[in-house]
């Protein structure tokens, strides 16, 4: 059982990078806040590299959205690699979790600095005080898929916040 990562267990394998962040994941205090402050640069990034879909008369980034999508998917395989090489499954290292999390909240919340501040806070919370049923997803589901989704479900939290306190500002 490895306690702590090192910067040559990152670099080890690549699902280690992944699972890890790039990296962030060595963060001493907080891994997962940085995890999701890790989240702001990539979205920027692939929302300025994707171009965005006509779908149904509406633009959406569709392209983006199955972007995130194979971030889901690759992050389950690399959490599993990870947690087995680190000898615990869900090691509070691997925050590739709260990364694609807070993409897809990026991706779903309003474009301006003050929804994305509400955003990350308000997953953060949900993220590290676990409410029902997040808190028994993440005792009952194992592995890569489990590492995942959990945060997934407090990105959903997240984003149902977010549109009712839209909805009362107007």
């Amino acid at each position: 059982m490895i306690t702590r990562p090192t910067p040559g267990f990152v670099l080890a394998h690549p699902a280690h990078f992944i699972a890890l962040g790039f990296g962030t994941g060595l963060a001493p205090l907080a891994p997962g806040t940085a995890g999701t402050l890790l989240a702001f640069p990539l979205f920027i990034l692939l929302d300025w590299l994707l171009p965005p879909q006509a779908l149904f008369g509406t633009i959406v980034p569709l392209y983006l959205f199955g972007v995130i999508v194979l971030f889901f998917g690759i992050g389950v395989w690399a959490c599993a690699r990870t947690g087995r090489d680190l000898g615990i499954a869900d090691h509070s290292a691997m925050n590739w979790d709260e990364v694609v999390a807070m993409l897809l909240i990026l991706l779903l919340t309003p474009a301006n600095w003050a929804w994305w501040a509400f955003a990350f806070f308000a997953f953060r919370f949900f993220d590290v005080v676990k409410p029902p049923p997040i808190r028994q997803i993440d005792r009952a589901m194992k592995g890569g898929l489990g590492v995942m989704f959990d945060d997934t479900v407090a990105a959903f939290y997240t984003l149902l916040l977010v549109a009712l306190v839209k909805r009362i500002l107007g």
